[in-house]
């Protein structure tokens, strides 16, 4: 089918087809069910034209920049024009540069590895740990969790205000809230980061499949995301933006590819000329198939209408979040409150559940496949728990207050409506009638009681 027919034929209430949509999973209770992937922030099924471009590739495949025969010019080119499409996916600006990774992790881990010294590095206590953690080698300063945009964007202009000595700085920061979905200011946030001549790097990985990300329009300096969230498998990332930083620094990893010429020095030592493109940060042999695979999601998601796809996003969201509401004891978690706009991450506790037990009932009794714990983004949920410490509790009812964990349900293009359907349903069900199945801890996970 190509491009044009399958854009045609999606209507709003129409998801995109993706892998696994018809895969059958047991019940404890007895019985089959199609499986519900509400799982999309952790990882999101791949697109059914993505598997098959990948598929159509995959005899092809040679290794890159090195070799002389068809195949591998064939794929040096293919890599290249991966590299084209991401970079008009994300509105790269004249000059900047897209460098494929393992992740977003490893992205800002790279990032992080071309600081130049005495960089100050600004990030808010609600960043995932991919964003927060990175920065070991710089001087950071992180921020309280903000109660609004309006928020955010006046405590980093204070921050940044209050900075002596005046030196380099990086702002990092999320697109889309991995734990509440909730959307953050980022073209104001960039705003105020170069007005205090600092720089900013956005955080894309919850943002990007589920809205067009522009660094032209938005004025951001670089943008990370991962290709197993935006509906590509095979285990490869993106950093995209300004090259300066990038071509200044060691490379990221020293190695083939990465080296333009290397000369053996008359005292014994090696003199080595780095490439100042994007392959100075990527050397070995690079992930094609796993390059050519986000390339393929990025022209899948813009020649399908993104506008459409975020549109139908909101109805399930608006349904979501009307059955949540239903319930009195769900509570929602919020940074922004109500009239956030948001991407389809919703993170919530139960009363009187602990979230571990919560989650397994849904997947073992409805076939709902949902996260439970603290999201890799724990400062961020023991905020939002209103929790100083401690872990998450024993499967079953907490004895004792709230257990310190949640719940998250995340959709997508490639959700259907049966699937949400389904998950409100089963929420209704749990609260008021309770678990069907009798569940246990093995190793810190709960899981169906099957010895009885």
């Amino acid at each position: 089918m190509s491009a044009a027919t399958l854009a045609s034929d999606q209507s709003v209430s129409t998801p995109l087809p993706v892998l696994g949509r018809d895969v059958r999973v047991p019940l404890v209770t007895g019985g089959e069910v199609t499986y519900a992937a509400l799982d999309y922030a952790a990882s999101a099924p791949a697109l059914q034209r993505v598997w098959d471009d990948v598929a159509a590739y995959a005899p092809y495949y040679g290794s890159v920049h090195r070799g002389a025969g068809y195949l591998s010019q064939l794929s040096t080119d293919l890599f290249e024009n991966s590299r084209a499409e991401v970079a008009r996916f994300l509105g790269c600006r004249e000059g900047d540069q897209v460098v494929f990774t393992r992740s977003t992790t490893d992205s800002l881990n790279l990032l992080a590895s071309v600081l130049p010294a005495d960089c100050r590095v600004f990030v808010f206590e609600t960043e995932h740990h991919a964003a927060l953690l990175p920065w070991r080698e710089a001087q950071v300063t992180c921020l309280d969790a903000p109660r609004s945009p309006r928020e955010a964007v006046q405590t980093l202009e204070r921050a940044l205000a209050d900075r002596e000595p005046y030196g380099p700085a990086l702002v990092c920061v999320t697109g889309a809230s991995n734990v509440t979905g909730e959307l953050w200011p980022v073209k104001e946030l960039a705003a105020a980061a170069h007005a205090h001549g600092a720089r900013i790097v956005l955080d894309a990985a919850q943002l990007a499949p589920h809205h067009p990300v522009d660094i032209a329009a938005t004025d951001v300096d670089w943008v990370a995301f991962s290709g197993h969230k935006l509906y590509a498998p095979f285990g490869a990332g993106v950093l995209a933006g300004r090259a300066d930083w990038l071509q200044e620094a060691e490379p990221y990893l020293a190695g083939g590819g990465a080296s333009r010429k290397v000369l053996r020095r008359a005292d014994g030592g090696v003199e080595v000329e780095w490439h100042a493109t994007a392959a100075r940060h990527e050397a070995g042999s690079p992930n094609v198939i796993g390059a050519y695979a986000i390339a393929a999601a990025c022209k899948a998601l813009r020649e399908a209408d993104f506008g459409r796809l975020v549109e139908r996003e909101r109805e399930l969201i608006a349904r979501v979040r009307a059955g949540l509401a239903d319930v009195p004891q769900v509570r929602v978690l919020s940074l922004f409150g109500e009239d956030a706009p948001r991407v389809g991450v919703i993170s919530f506790v139960v009363d009187g559940w602990n979230s571990s037990h919560f989650a397994a009932a849904l997947s073992a009794e409805y076939g709902i496949g949902v996260r439970d714990g603290l999201f890799c983004a724990h400062p961020l949920v023991r905020t939002l728990l209103g929790a100083d410490g401690g872990e998450a509790g024993e499967c079953g009812a907490p004895e004792e207050g709230q257990s310190l964990n949640a719940i998250r349900v995340s959709f997508g293009a490639g959700t259907p409506d049966e699937h949400v359907e389904r998950f409100v349903r089963a929420v209704g069900e749990l609260v008021t009638d309770g678990a069907k199945w009798r569940y246990r801890t093995v190793d810190g996970r709960c899981v169906p009681d099957t010895s009885a």
